[in-house]
């Protein structure tokens, strides 16, 4: 199948990015890409006819294509988070004029990237060995996605989740403190995981330990006052920075976070019993790698009672390249292209 085009996406609501992708000697490259401002377009198909349209005219036009999209897939529809949108597979495939064109959730996608991850977009956190067992991902970014994947004989296959709103289970009395804080903060009955376990959870753990009396005069004081009425300005990144310049109360912050981290990667990889291994991706997974590579994340990772054994044995590797999930839905749209069935 060797020179044929296929078309990926990854669209949230406030961007998308469409790309063609070449598959030449067995291998994908990437030969065009465009990003637009989700907001601008009044539903994806014009965005996505304008982008096929204006291609360079010696790439050919694809016939099987797959758009990660921001919220669930359900019978081949999903509604966009953030923008008045429902799409459907069978209205962009028409419109695009492919052969087919499918949906699949922004994080599950990244399940079928991962057997075609290269050492540039992956780093290795603990080596092990990958058996034909089920595969699992999690990702902190502003929440905390979930995924699992099992093979089949096309391949693997994937099976997004919602377990990052699972709830939030302490291990420590800090993270006890924290987590009756934060309830009381956000004004919740119950906590979810992903309230810590993220982006946006660094920052109210930030937040929570700024509250002490001895932090008053604290530099990021007023950073998180505003952070907690308006997210614009970026608290958690800010908290990063100081902690990596060597501020004692972010770096507090850093470690309770990547703390809960590690548990929640590890309590994933006992639910799913991923002999395939487990990867770490999402927005803050290059950011942070130095955290990820430290005890500090990878000690309650393996702190699982009578099963540490099985989970130090596993493969687990960090997913860290920005476009990783763009990658990913290309491997899905060569999946569909080399299946030759379509999805109706």
């Amino acid at each position: 199948m060797d020179g044929i085009t296929l078309l990926a996406g990854d669209m949230g609501g406030t961007k998308t990015l469409l790309a063609l992708y070449s598959l030449r000697e067995g291998q994908l490259e990437l030969v065009h890409q465009e990003r637009f401002r989700s907001s601008e377009w009044s539903s994806l198909e014009p965005m996505l006819q304008s982008f096929l349209k204006n291609r360079p005219s010696s790439i050919s036009s694809p016939s099987d294509g797959c758009i990660a999209v921001a919220g669930p897939v359900r019978d081949r529809a999903a509604t966009i988070t953030n923008l008045p949108w429902t799409i459907r597979e069978s209205d962009l495939a028409k419109a695009a004029e492919m052969r087919q064109l499918e949906l699949a959730n922004d994080f599950g996608v990244l399940i079928y990237g991962l057997p075609h991850f290269s050492g540039e977009q992956e780093v290795v956190l603990q080596r092990g060995v990958a058996d034909a067992g089920p595969v699992a991902i999690l990702g902190a970014g502003t929440g905390l996605g979930m995924a699992r994947g099992v093979r089949t004989e096309r391949g693997l296959m994937a099976l997004s989740c919602e377990g990052g709103h699972r709830e939030f289970a302490a291990r420590t009395a800090e993270e006890w403190e924290l987590a009756c804080w934060l309830k009381r903060d956000l004004g919740l009955a119950r906590l979810s995981i992903e309230r810590i376990v993220s982006g946006t959870g660094l920052g109210h753990v930030a937040r929570w330990l700024l509250q002490n009396p001895d932090a008053e005069t604290h530099p990021l004081q007023a950073v998180a006052e505003a952070w907690r009425r308006d997210s614009s300005n970026d608290l958690p990144a800010q908290a990063s920075l100081a902690a990596q310049q060597g501020d004692p109360l972010m770096q507090q912050a850093r470690r309770i976070w990547l703390g809960a981290y590690g548990a929640a990667a590890g309590d994933l990889a006992l639910h799913e019993l991923c002999t395939g291994g487990l990867w770490i991706g999402g927005g803050t997974a290059a950011k942070q790698l130095d955290g990820l590579q430290s005890d500090v994340f990878l000690d309650p990772l393996r702190e699982k009672g009578r099963f540490r054994g099985f989970v130090e044995d596993l493969p687990i590797t960090a997913v860290i390249d920005p476009q990783a999930g763009l990658f990913s839905a290309a491997c899905r749209a060569r999946m569909l292209a080399e299946s030759g069935e379509t999805l109706s």
